[in-house]
């Protein structure tokens, strides 16, 4: 047949993504996973249209390596691009192979077969029959690989009310509410300092603490295990006490403009590289800096795990149950099938967060108990030990004519790994394995290449900007452990770019709208612009300074996904804060209108906390955030006003909108600063102490 989605191609067997039940439902299943954003509501009504049922009559399974198809990692913004792209083409050659069936049964060309709610048709006579009438006569245990092209049916179903959210809502869905018979509670008791080895142990007084079941050893893994989280958690405060550490040394100090990144061995390539560039009547050159960002999920993770007659089973929030099976696997050094890995969903999360971690230090515990184990982090443990955003350094040198026209893009990119969650990579990516008695080496994936990259993503202007250039320096591990956090590498290169954009406008005396329209041939870039400037109302003669500003940003996503343009009005008071945000998506055909709005805002939100506000840190000893005093993200009452517009365009396919809105908020905030107060912030956050450094530097 023609070319199969990726996902399918890569899971061919039909019966591993339908089946049709014996109650009048279809179950479908779908290896992407629900985050909070709507995706199993949204392959629900994928799967409604091309099955020609109601919603109400589809059910889902998502994320369970026991039943599922193998669809990778929830990330990306591809679980629409990707995985509903296969859900769909599965759905519908399903659905063919009943109407052939139906043709057979009622004696009539399939072309004469109308399928409605469940049922097959024969046009213009009363004979019928239904999925349920021809299951047992038509085998979907087969490879789609030789079938005949999928008849895709256009257009989805308007999606039924969020199926993930009565559970959540009466406290039954989450991994923290899950209870099975027998279930003890467990902590991890870890170092101050990441790496730190353990030379004291008494295993006698910990276990002679009021209220311990068990206790673990292996290697430098020391954890115990109680009745009640309450006694676990205290306990494992006194054990802590009474463990002792070797730290490795301490971490180079903090810079301003991350110098420790000079310290750190490069792996370094050039990305893209057109001509060398040409000197030109206007030069700009400009270093950009972004810190280590926390995911800082509302609810720690957590995990359960029980071992049945030397088989494990996991209970997760994990993004990639398959991968994540494949690493416990490697650190347990056990096989694959003999561990079964199943989703629940977890406090909100766009990356690698400790959700992976957890499910190791959960299956540890559990097998030293004996008994089923629920493994919670605690706060300090969420903000000091998950991985966090890689913080960047960005140089950028453009060269524009006397006619106010970029000639030449020179863009320079430094940064620890993006991706180091669990792969395909060598070695294990589960922070437990590294210090158990046979330890495992850690596991960074090798870059993915451009264009959707990790540290390079979105580092090439989507502009016509003459020649251009793009060199990456991959970092190994920082002061801080890096791995995946929503748009990775996007929401400094675009920051980046989206500043430099606006100062080339300055220097040309152009508005900064009228600016980028000139530097674009793409009509849907063009059109998101247009369309944000129209939301806000965007004026060339509006008046800066005094403390009010606004500003525009503007990327495609990986330069290959959904187009994102950001007006964001700010106000300079004691700090920076976000009035209103003007923004505008092109993401093609959007499946479910209000979930994919619902992750635009999401997605501003966190963006703008990122830019504003949000840094991780380290001192000499270790990880600075350990409570939310350590490390502010934006409240409630900091929420501003959000309108999005969705324009979408006929007949364009849908693409990932979840994290397109990352760089051109990082973008719009600055450029909003520039206009309020005259002044450049190359580094975020933009505090009130990054702010008087730049004016004092301008100044000087």
């Amino acid at each position: 047949m023609s070319t199969l989605p990726a996902d399918l191609a890569a899971n061919p067997r039909l019966d591993l993504w339908v089946r049709v039940d014996d109650d009048g439902c279809i179950t479908v299943r779908s290896g992407k996973v629900e985050l909070g954003q709507g995706i199993t509501t949204a392959m629900v009504a994928i799967a409604a249209r091309q099955l020609c049922v109601s919603p109400q009559r589809v059910r889902i399974v998502s994320g369970d390596t026991a039943l599922a198809p193998d669809e990778g990692q929830t990330a990306g913004s591809q679980s629409i691009e990707q995985g509903g792209a296969a859900m769909r083409t599965a759905t519908a050659l399903a659905r063919g192979l009943f109407v052939a069936e139906a043709a057979r049964e009622l004696g009539v060309p399939a072309t004469d077969i109308k399928t409605e709610e469940g049922w097959f048709f024969a046009v213009g006579r009363n004979d019928r029959c239904s999925y349920w009438d021809l299951s047992a006569r038509v085998d979907l245990a087969l490879d789609v690989t030789g079938l005949e092209p999928a008849v895709i049916l256009a257009g989805a179903v308007t999606p039924p009310a969020r199926i993930d959210l009565p559970g959540k809502l009466a406290g039954t869905m989450f991994i923290h509410d899950l209870d099975l018979p027998g279930m003890r509670h467990g902590r991890i008791v870890r170092p101050a300092m990441a790496r730190a080895r353990l030379v004291g142990f008494d295993r006698a007084a910990i276990e002679a603490l009021p209220g311990v079941l068990a206790v673990l050893r292996d290697g430098d893994v020391v954890g115990i295990v109680a009745a009640r989280d309450d006694t676990a958690r205290q306990v494992a405060k006194r054990a802590a006490e009474l463990l002792r550490w070797d730290a490795p040394p301490a971490p180079p100090p903090m810079s301003e403009f991350h110098d420790w990144m000079d310290d750190l061995p490069a792996n370094s390539r050039v990305i893209f590289d057109e001509t060398t560039c040409v000197p030109a009547a206007h030069r700009y050159e400009g270093v950009f800096a972004r810190p280590y960002i926390a995911h800082a999920a509302i609810g720690p993770a957590c995990a359960v795990a029980r071992w049945t007659d030397g088989k494990l089973e996991v209970w997760t929030h994990s993004q990639g149950v398959f991968p994540l099976r494949a690493h416990l696997a490697r650190a347990l050094a056990m096989p694959q099938s003999d561990i079964i890995v199943t989703h629940r969903p977890g406090a909100g999360c766009y990356g690698h967060n400790g959700a992976d971690d957890v499910a190791l230090d959960a299956a540890l515990l559990a097998r030293a108990a004996g008994a089923p184990v629920m493994c919670q982090w605690s706060r300090a443990d969420e903000l000091s030990t998950a991985p966090a955003g890689a913080a960047m350094r960005v140089s950028v040198t453009a060269e524009m004519d006397a006619d106010g026209r970029i000639t030449c893009w020179d863009q320079e990119v430094f940064s620890p790994p993006h991706f180091a969650r669990p792969s395909a990579a060598p070695g294990t990516a589960l922070l437990s394995a590294w210090s158990m008695a046979t330890p495992q080496a850690p596991a960074i994936a090798q870059q993915a290449g451009f264009p959707p990259g990790t540290g390079e993503r979105n580092g090439l202007p989507l502009y016509v900007v003459g020649a251009r250039r793009l060199r990456h320096h991959l970092l190994p591990q920082g002061p801080l452990r890096s791995s995946a956090l929503r748009s990775l590498g996007a929401h400094c290169n675009v920051f980046a770019i989206e500043s430099v954009m606006d100062e080339l406008a300055l220097r040309a005396g152009v508005d900064p709208v009228r600016f980028r329209l000139a530097h674009l041939d793409d009509p849907r870039a063009r059109a998101v612009i247009e369309a944000a400037a129209t939301m806000a109302d965007w004026r060339e003669d509006a008046p800066g300074g005094e403390g009010v500003g606004r500003g525009i940003g503007f990327a495609r996503y990986k330069n290959s996904s959904a187009w994102c343009a950001v007006v964001a009005q700010i106000e300079v008071g004691e700090r920076v804060r976000l009035t209103r945000a003007h923004i505008a998506v092109d993401c093609g055909e959007a499946i479910d209108v209000d979930g994919v709005i619902n992750q635009i805002e999401g997605g501003a939100i966190q963006a703008a906390s990122w830019t504003l506000i949000e840094e991780a840190g380290w001192d000499s000893n270790g990880p600075r955030a350990r409570a939310w005093e350590d490390y502010p993200i934006l409240r409630f009452g900091d929420t501003p006003d959000i309108a999005v517009r969705l324009l979408q365009p006929a007949d364009a396919p849908p693409l990932g909108a979840g994290e397109c809105v990352a760089g051109p908020m990082a973008g719009a905030l600055g450029n909003a600063l520039r206009h309020a107060l005259g002044v450049r912030v190359r580094r975020m956050p933009l505090t009130p102490e990054r702010i008087a450094t730049a004016i004092e530097q301008e100044g000087s």
